[in-house]
């Protein structure tokens, strides 16, 4: 092996295993062999942790858009780790200009990867192309990495000659620990900080930044005067072109949202759960909240919905109820038009959402005020965890009105677990209802969501009525007795019901054929080790 001396310069002898006589030229550098090494390790960590945040982007974006957090990282993943064997390969006879096809690579990194949560967000919406512009990205990203590594060992030999062994240990630590900051510092620090799109860019000016600057100090004298101004100009584009669409982000944020809904969007907010959208129809009035894309009420027929949710459900022991979900404060309004009910308990997992239910003209307007009675209390955590780890009374009647089972988060709310924990604190005259989808658009789904309320040891009667803004919306009402419940409004309910009347209700459990029990064959209920519920939703929906 040679041997460097103090100005870093090689001497003569055959050059070490892996480089080639080009890398094996002296070189001339600002610093000692050992600093500059440092700072190239330095530079290898930095660029790593940039490329686990792009992999971490396009996954968390994935998940929002669509919900399905497995699938997406999946494909990213698989993508990327792929791409990036492609991108060594691809690096093999640019090792003689290791320095200058670094400097372009990072610079590429940063442009492509700053951008990249900005143009699937608009491929999202404009064109409906995300599926295929996440693989693109993620393939090309992926690349860019993998021929980081190889540019990177050269460049750490040829400041100072070594084993290549002991090259690609150096350069691999620096690699993975890079990886590990990156990760942790994506949850922790960007999102809640920056945000998505601004987390990404101020990634992607870091890596630009780094990857440029190594070259220009440490490698120079590698470089032409002309190559020198191009690299350094380059770097000034890339900092204010990404910095120009850090400014306008909101703006483009906004364009692009706007077109996914088809109303004026009046409110809009990515909390630390959820994107949370209220829009309002100028002719109509009608206001429609989404969380994550996903419509939660209407106010045009959202009391179709909410009266035939909680008033069969009344129609028994209700002094002490526990509402799960629900955070815009709609159930509770209909709760609360029993004088008997002498306390309510909401338990939402987004304290955002309970907010706006209490403040924002846009909820008080249908809810009534309703989280601001004495008798309501709210909290906020996930269903599931409270369940498991709170002190809980004996509730008279539960309501499960939770998010549709679309991914992996809300699907281990319709398991048997959960409903065997709900099970847990109701007494023993209790009922429980469940908002279960439609038995119409995802007829797997809702019955297998009710065989998991059965094998939780309750009995089930299932119910269905038409929400236009929803479609034929399915429910079941179960209680701890040997039969389902009977589906009716309680003696005392209000005079003043716009929809779920006893006739009404009393031809609501009856299905068509083509939408029955027995039209669906054999379903399973799901688990939280097996959550079927999600192959089932994914199943349904289809051409509608």
């Amino acid at each position: 092996m040679s041997t460097a001396d103090e100005s870093g310069s090689a001497s003569a002898g055959t050059p070490p295993t892996g480089t080639t006589a080009e890398a094996a030229r002296p070189i001339t550098l600002p610093m000692r062999p050992g600093p500059a090494r440092f700072f190239v390790l330095l530079a290898v960590f930095i660029c790593a942790s940039c490329g686990m945040v792009y992999e971490l982007a396009l996954v968390a974006l994935g998940s929002y858009l669509l919900g399905d957090t497995i699938v997406q990282a999946s494909i990213v993943l698989s993508v990327m780790v792929f791409a990036m064997g492609i991108g060594s390969l691809a690096t093999k006879r640019l090792t003689g200009f290791a320095a200058v096809s670094f400097a372009l690579i990072e610079a590429a990194l940063g442009i492509i990867g700053g951008l990249s949560v900005i143009l699937l967000y608009l491929a999202f919406a404009f064109a409906d192309v995300y599926t295929v512009a996440m693989v693109v990205l993620a393939f090309v990203i992926g690349a860019l990495i993998g021929a980081e590594i190889p540019l990177l060992m050269e460049l750490v030999q040829r400041i100072r000659a070594q084993k290549a062994s002991s090259a690609v240990a150096d350069l691999f630590a620096a690699d993975y620990v890079g990886g590990l900051v990156g990760g942790l510092a994506f949850p922790f620090l960007l999102l809640p900080l920056l945000g998505l799109p601004r987390g990404a860019l101020a990634v992607g000016m870091t890596n630009a930044l780094v990857g440029i600057l190594i070259v220009l100090w440490l490698f120079r004298t590698e470089l032409t005067r002309t190559a020198q101004l191009m690299l350094a100009g380059l770097l000034v584009v890339i900092l204010g072109g990404l910095t120009a669409v850090w400014v306008y982000t909101d703006d483009i944020e906004v364009t692009a949202r706007q077109r996914l809904y088809r109303d004026p969007i009046v409110y809009s907010q990515r909390s630390d759960y959820q994107e949370i959208v209220l829009t309002e129809a100028k002719r109509t009035g009608d206001t429609r909240l989404f969380l994550n894309g996903d419509l939660q009420f209407a106010s045009a027929d959202e009391y179709r919905y909410h009266e035939s949710l909680v008033h069969p459900l009344l129609n028994g022991p209700r002094r002490n109820v526990l509402v799960l979900g629900g955070g815009d404060g709609l159930a509770v309004r209909e709760i609360l038009k029993y004088p008997d009910v002498e306390s309510i308990t909401l338990v939402d997992l987004d304290p955002k959402v309970l907010e706006l239910a209490k403040t924002s003209e846009h909820f008080t307007e249908f809810n009534d005020d309703s989280l601001d009675d004495p008798r309501v209390k709210t909290i906020a955590a996930d269903a599931f965890t409270w369940l498991r780890e709170a002190q809980h009374s004996a509730y008279d009647a539960v309501i499960a009105d939770l998010p549709d089972p679309d991914d992996v988060a809300t699907s281990k709310l319709y398991c048997i677990e959960f409903y065997g924990l709900i099970r847990q604190v109701m007494s023993p005259e209790a009922r429980l209802v469940v908002q279960a989808g439609s038995p119409y658009f995802a007829p797997e789904a809702y019955w297998g969501i009710g065989q998991a309320v059965t094998e939780a040891g309750l009995s089930t009667t299932p119910y269905h009525v038409d929400v236009p803004s929803f479609g034929d919306w399915g429910y079941f009402l179960a209680d701890l007795g040997g039969e389902g419940p009977e589906v009716t409004v309680p003696e005392d309910a209000p005079q003043d019901l716009r929809f779920a009347t006893a006739e009404v209700l009393a031809v609501s459990t009856t299905f068509p054929p083509d939408r029955d029990r027995s039209s669906v064959g054999k379903v399973e209920a799901s688990t939280l080790l097996h959550p079927r519920v999600l192959d089932q939703e994914r199943g349904a929906w289809v051409g509608y």
